[in-house]
């Protein structure tokens, strides 16, 4: 999983693509919302944001 980070990183920085880094982090943070959100404890606050 880190290697495919780390290709990610290298095309950016390669192909000149900064503008994916903002994209990506906000991805990889829905996720981590959505992950998060399946929780019984933590659902009632995240649902209380959307």
């Amino acid at each position: 999983m880190f290697s495919t980070f780390q290709q990610l990183i290298k095309f950016m920085r390669v192909y000149r693509k900064f503008w994916m880094a903002p994209i990506v982090i906000g991805l990889v943070a829905l996720g981590g919302l959505l992950i998060a959100a399946q929780s019984t404890a933590i659902s009632p606050f995240i649902y209380a944001i959307f």
